[in-house]
């Protein structure tokens, strides 16, 4: 199979904000997400997968994957993922009581050269 056969990837990027006085503490935990939580990760979909954070706590999130919905949906029935996100949920600004993952909404693509 050559690279044009290939199922195209989607590239996703999403926007979030954490809690400024909580950017140290992220990035922490950032440094040693669970072995466990980046399995499942991989296993469900979510590939070439990157957090940018800002020095105002903007976080970008970037990935590239089959299908993003589906991913989610796999990643939401990852039992780690439950116990992740309530670990993290309380980094993020204006969750309206929502799990992080579930404030993803991606961006537009408008130009991409690989």
């Amino acid at each position: 199979m050559n690279a044009q056969d290939q199922p195209r990837k989607q590239r996703v990027c999403f926007l979030l904000q954490i809690n400024p006085d909580r950017l140290e503490e992220y990035r922490r935990r950032h440094a040693a997400v669970w072995p466990d939580m980046i399995a499942a990760l991989q296993r469900t979909g979510w590939h070439n997968y990157s957090l940018f954070l800002t020095p105002t706590g903007q976080l970008i999130g970037y990935l590239e994957t089959e299908n993003f919905q589906l991913a989610q949906t796999r990643m939401r029935d990852e039992p780690i993922n439950a116990l992740w996100q309530s670990e993290m949920k309380d980094f993020f600004v204006a969750t309206s009581g929502k799990d992080p993952d579930q404030l993803m909404s991606p961006i537009d693509e408008l130009f991409h050269i690989d």
